[in-house]
């Protein structure tokens, strides 16, 4: 198995071929990819540009007469991708290390996010030092911030770049046997019978619900289940739900679904439209909450949209500020829930907690508001059957209750 190392080598061959050496110089087998497209290449690629663009349905020399830097970028970026694929499908591909500019990331981190959490990615960038998300998206990419450009060899970038070497040699040598995949496996697959082979849960969790989430992860862990908690920040929410599509995942604990405030009140931890979808439509079983549907997030408090100057607002500390959600955004998220409960193809359980949906939502509370969760409850009432609890979402009762719930489902489905 080799890196597979990602770079134009029109612009960046000199840069390319030191990080190349220094790999092979660690011992790690090295398969270089071209994604340039105007000049020649500084030294003959394992995988050529022809190859790269014939993966995206083109050609290198119709690309090159088309002049349009942006659309080249983009079919470069989804032919880099579709190989790093399928290599990894092949049992070819140990890691993923790219180098480059604004184009040049595009590209690299691609290839990366074509391929499944486990595999090294390691992205040195100019752009690293500023908003990655669209880079990064829902994988365990890295980025290094290359500090100068990536033009030529000095000082400071044979520094960056030698480390880069050195931390994914490190990766690929340092990747166990337990988490090693084989061909085309995803590495979190582990393989029937080994000691590590339990099944895979899927929790999610906001700091004002984690009391539920902590007490349910105890009772799925003695039941001999693995727990994987996603932070349900909009990249959590995505992350979930694509193990999930992945066929990783036997089971869902979806507690806090505060991602659809975000997405309906234009938060900054919106996890998209298709969030809370992929349980359902995989037949995977799973238990929906409403944890933390009382807030939207914003950064610090000049943040907050003009347009919400006047709403009810918690300084959760100096980087995050919370919106309470009002009785008719609150009915809108319980409609939306429901809608999203009803088409699910596999066991699915809703469970209300009568008394408050967050640690900020309990008598006394800043955000207790019974009105707006009424409305709430009743919209989901409407549109799904629902189990309802006298009890706080952070109460152990309703945790357990959730955790075994989510038992009796999964034991009732035969598992691949």
């Amino acid at each position: 198995m080799s890196v597979l190392l990602v770079g134009t080598l029109d612009t960046k061959g000199v840069e390319v071929g030191y990080v190349r050496d220094r790999l092979r110089a660690a011992g790690v087998p090295v398969l270089v990819l071209d994604a340039g497209v105007m000049g020649p290449p500084a030294f003959p690629p394992d995988v050529g540009r022809d190859e790269v663009f014939a993966a995206a349905g083109t050609t290198a020399e119709a690309v090159r007469a088309a002049g349009d830097r942006g659309r080249a970028v983009a079919l470069a970026a989804e032919g880099a991708a579709k190989r790093a694929a399928d290599l990894h499908r092949q049992g070819k591909l140990s890691g993923v290390l790219g180098l480059g500019g604004s184009a040049g990331t595009t590209i690299g981190t691609a290839a990366m996010r074509a391929l499944p959490v486990g595999v090294p990615k390691l992205m040195v960038s100019t752009m690293a030092g500023g908003q990655v998300r669209d880079y990064v998206g829902t994988r365990d990419l890295m980025m290094l911030h290359s500090v100068v450009d990536i033009s030529g060899l000095n000082r400071i970038s044979r520094a960056v770049l030698h480390n880069a070497a050195g931390a994914m040699a490190g990766m690929v040598a340092g990747r166990t046997p337990s988490v090693s995949e084989g061909v085309g496996q995803h590495p979190l697959a582990h393989a029937r019978g080994s000691p590590e082979d339990k099944p895979l849960v899927a929790a999610t969790m906001f700091g004002v619900t984690t009391p539920c989430v902590e007490a349910a992860r105890a009772v799925l862990e003695a039941a001999g289940y693995e727990v994987l908690v996603f932070h349900a920040t909009g990249t959590g929410g995505r992350t979930m739900e694509g193990l999930v599509r992945d066929g990783l995942i036997a089971g869902v604990l979806d507690i806090t679904t505060t991602e659809l405030a975000d997405e309906l009140a234009g938060g900054v931890l919106s996890a998209g439209p298709d969030r809370l979808t992929a349980a359902g439509e995989k037949g995977v079983p799973q238990v929906i909450s409403v944890g933390s549907l009382d807030m939207v997030n914003f950064g610090p408090p000049e943040t907050v949209p003009e347009r919400y100057k006047d709403r009810l607002v918690y300084r959760h500390n100096p980087s995050v500020t919370l919106m309470r959600t009002t009785s008719d955004e609150m009915a809108a998220l319980g409609q939306e829930l429901a809608r999203k409960a009803a088409a699910a193809r596999g066991p699915t359980a809703v469970m209300l907690p009568l008394k408050g949906v967050s640690a900020i939502d309990a008598e006394g509370k800043a955000f207790w508001a019974p009105e707006a969760d009424a409305a709430l409850f009743g919209a989901v009432r409407a549109g799904v059957a629902a189990d309802e609890f006298d009890l706080h979402i952070n109460d152990r009762a309703f945790a357990e209750a959730a955790a075994r719930k989510l038992l009796e489902m999964m034991r009732g489905v035969k598992q691949d």
